[in-house]
């Protein structure tokens, strides 16, 4: 009995039969293989129906995994922390691999008078959204953030001004949310509108590129009205993707002086560019320079789209439906002016330089 009680304290008694602990996943791993999974379906459904862009598709998806019986117990708990994770560090990365669809010579192809309107747009989009957000009383950073999707690049703009403001995560997903829906909209609606409104291909395709929020929905509204559309929109469209960078460094001043005004070191002051912005700017000088080849640059833009879908799936899934009840259609409101106003002032930008 003495040999065997020591055998069990000095664990000597012959090979055990306890199986050995298996190796624990990240957190962060259960959540990104989701989102994986949803930008897997998100790609089928875009290659099965064309008009649906990839990123709308993610959108809507992870909204469903947040509200299907099957799937919302994962998204609440395990899968919560890698979901984030894509919504932030995977939006970074996309937006980067962003700055690889512009170039220089594209912004001074369009001319000074495109510019010019394009400039007046996001100004005149972003200035009177976040005024008409804050007198109706719209929680948070969600008037700021509806602003900047509106008038910059829809989703991935809010991701981007979400991450310098440090913005709660309903807040960013409410705004994508809506911005997705207008945008989708537009897609179907845009395109009924061209001959009514007198509109050439190529002045549609402008109209189409300075109104639109997501490159995915300026290119399948665009394409209905032919190369020459599709063209244009895609050059005035990513003239307003090239205000990210401003629009964000400028924000990020104002947050570090809040912070400073505040006094405590206790503050986190973001820097004055933030890294993935001054990535994005890297990226289009050497997009500007030539040098990468035609492959580079579509693998590149494979990489942006898939990332972007798996971070926009990470946002809707944080789309509490129930929640929205409160403010729901204070912010339907909002985004149906704010349709309106960019839609309007484009028009108008459109007819004074054509």
């Amino acid at each position: 009995m003495a040999v065997t009680g020591a055998r069990a304290l000095t664990g000597a008694s012959g090979p055990s039969t306890a199986a050995p602990p298996r190796p624990r996943l990240p957190a962060a791993a259960y959540g990104l293989g989701l989102a994986a999974c949803g930008v897997a379906v998100a790609w089928g459904v875009h290659r099965a129906l064309p008009a649906v862009p990839l990123l709308t598709a993610a959108v809507v998806l992870g909204i469903g995994a947040a509200h299907l019986p099957g799937t919302r117990g994962l998204v609440r708990g395990r899968c919560r922390a890698g979901l984030t994770l894509a919504g932030k560090r995977l939006m970074r990365l996309g937006i980067v691999l962003l700055g690889l669809k512009l170039s220089l010579d594209d912004v001074l192809g369009l001319g000074w008078a495109t510019v010019a309107m394009v400039f007046c747009v996001v100004a005149a989009t972003f200035g009177g959204t976040w005024w008409l957000g804050r007198r109706m009383g719209l929680r948070g950073d969600q008037p700021l953030l509806i602003a900047t999707g509106y008038s910059i690049c829809g989703a991935s703009a809010i991701g981007a001004v979400g991450e310098v403001s440090d913005s709660d995560e309903q807040d960013v997903a409410t705004s994508v949310a809506l911005v997705t829906l207008c945008g989708t909209l537009a897609i179907a609606v845009l395109p009924l509108l061209q001959h009514p409104l007198g509109l050439g291909d190529a002045p549609f395709g402008r109209w189409v590129g300075a109104s639109v929020h997501d490159v995915g929905q300026v290119v399948a509204a665009a394409q209905t009205a032919g190369p020459a559309a599709l063209k244009e929109a895609v050059l005035v469209k990513l003239m307003r993707v090239a205000l990210l960078a401003p629009l964000v460094a400028a924000l990020a001043v104002s947050v570090r002086a809040r912070a400073g005004a505040r006094r405590t070191t206790a503050a986190r002051r973001p820097p004055l560019v933030p890294l993935f912005v001054a990535g994005f700017l890297c990226m289009v000088a050497l997009r500007s320079t030539g040098l990468l080849p035609a492959a580079a640059l579509d693998t590149a833009a494979t990489g942006q789209e898939l990332l972007l879908a798996a971070a926009l799936f990470g946002l809707g899934s944080a789309v509490h439906l129930p929640s929205l009840t409160r403010t729901g259609a204070r912010v339907a409101a909002l985004g149906l002016c704010a349709w309106v106003v960019i839609a309007g002032v484009s028009y108008a930008g459109v007819l004074l330089t054509t």
